[in-house]
């Protein structure tokens, strides 16, 4: 079925890029000493944003795409490279670097020190981009590129499906926020990376596989052109 094939290319994704155990450690970093009842706030309202954010994107996704003139084969290209290369960096990343690279950055600092209220951090900088980064808004355009289909059905259900696998990682997001405290404490660093590891093997995969399908369509262009 369409959706269930989409929605475990957009899950597999999606998951290492969103990384719901890598962000909540994030989100400790940045709200700081606050009481717990405040983690399930912030939880709900985050991942609320996180779908509206990311639909808007994948919507929009092919217009951005038909603005610029820019077509699907390439952006799978591209978009596909970008993936791999993701994967590939957290792969090979340092034992001691923190999984997402926007976690420790000085940004994230400068925004704990600044003391904003927790209002004027839900969106920026706690839904964009520590739970959902530049990456993942290229992740995005590149799944609304690959579903995209002449067959109105299947456009549908293509983004049906993407859809539904946002839904259940912002669902993820928010138990990971909402429970931020108790995670942390109960799961090894160790742990946290040797699950990430895995993930971003897979997602260096489905890199290549996008970046392949877009690839073999512009080969398969300039072969009937020279023939």
């Amino acid at each position: 079925m369409l959706i269930w094939t989409t929605f475990v290319l957009a899950f597999s994704a999606l998951l290492p890029m969103i990384n719901p155990l890598g962000s909540a450690l994030s989100l400790m970093g940045i709200v700081g000493d606050v009481p717990p009842g405040s983690f399930k706030y912030l939880a709900r309202k985050i991942a609320i944003n996180n779908v509206i954010f990311l639909t808007v994107i994948e919507v929009t996704g092919s217009a951005i795409l038909r603005f610029f003139g820019v077509s699907i084969p390439v952006v799978e290209v591209s978009g596909g490279i970008v993936i791999a290369a993701i994967g590939w960096s957290v792969l090979n990343a340092p034992a001691t670097q923190t999984e997402v690279q926007f976690k420790n950055s000085d940004v994230a600092a400068k925004v704990a020190d600044s003391g904003h209220k927790l209002e004027q951090m839900l969106f920026y900088p706690l839904t964009f981009p520590v739970t959902s980064g530049p990456g993942t808004l290229v992740l995005m355009l590149t799944l609304s590129a690959h579903v995209s289909n002449p067959s109105l059905a299947r456009n549908i259900l293509g983004h049906v499906g993407i859809f539904i696998a946002t839904i259940v990682l912002s669902l993820m997001v928010y138990l990971c926020y909402a429970f931020a405290p108790k995670l942390t404490s109960a799961i090894a660093p160790s742990t946290v990376r040797g699950i990430l590891r895995v993930v971003a093997f897979i997602l260096l995969t489905i890199g290549v596989q996008i970046a392949w399908n877009g690839l073999s369509v512009l080969l398969k262009s300039v072969v009937g052109k020279g023939a």
